[in-house]
């Protein structure tokens, strides 16, 4: 199958379907850092949504895609997220001018690959504004159901595409804090690197959570047969 893994640049899903032998291109206005430029679209997602056209790979070589037989994105969840939802409310107007243009500017990017004209997509992003502006996911998964001792609820909205099945359950690291909140293993580790980094390792997908993509929904056609 052809697949656009959109809005990756560590290729941790694109990786594992090239394992299985499908033509998978991670593609990202940020460059790789999954070690394969030669399967990966630097540039805006948007422009390579809708086939045919010719493109080159960051290693500038050309390749042609007629059609995607799926579409897996993972739209940027800062105007999304729950998590932010404060810095929405009338006291941050003032330092936060441009909010609110910048959610529904979000709304919109991720509704592009919900409409996208293809049979099998998958859209991720964690629990957020979504759920109430467009529909609740079509599942909710844990990294801890795929082998990684993390807790972080993640969001699937599915088209054309079974609910992934936990092929590993392990029991997740929470760290208690002094004032008595929980925290995930990830999450705390992460606290006290700049914002930038910190945000960019904690939206890589878990490799667990994508060999599960990879090998459920990289064998769909072939159970047909």
């Amino acid at each position: 199958m052809k697949i656009l893994v959109a809005c990756e640049e560590s290729q941790a899903v694109t990786i594992e379907f090239r394992k299985l032998g499908h033509e998978a291109y991670s593609c990202d206005i940020e460059p790789c850092s999954g070690g394969h430029p030669e399967w990966h679209i630097k540039g805006d997602v948007l422009l390579f949504l809708e086939p045919p056209f010719d493109f080159w790979a960051q290693d500038c070589k050309e390749h042609s895609v007629l059609k995607w037989d799926m579409i897996l994105a993972f739209p940027p969840c800062t105007r999304l997220t729950v998590a932010a939802n404060k810095y929405y409310k009338p006291e941050y107007a003032k330092r936060f001018p441009d909010i609110q243009e910048e959610r529904k500017a979000a709304i919109e990017f991720f509704m592009k690959f919900i409409n996208a004209d293809c049979e099998k997509i998958a859209v991720e992003n964690p629990i957020g504004i979504m759920s109430t502006r467009y529909k609740k996911p079509s599942q909710i998964i844990q990294p801890y159901q795929f082998g990684h001792q993390e807790r972080k609820a993640t969001c699937l909205w599915l088209k054309g595409l079974p609910e992934l099945k936990p092929t590993n359950l392990v029991e997740p690291v929470i760290i208690k804090h002094k004032s008595g909140r929980t925290d995930s293993k990830l999450h705390f580790e992460t606290l006290s690197l700049p914002a930038k980094e910190r945000a960019k390792i904690r939206s890589k997908t878990f490799t667990g959570i994508a060999k599960a993509m990879a090998e459920q929904w990289g064998k769909l056609d072939e159970e047909k047969e």
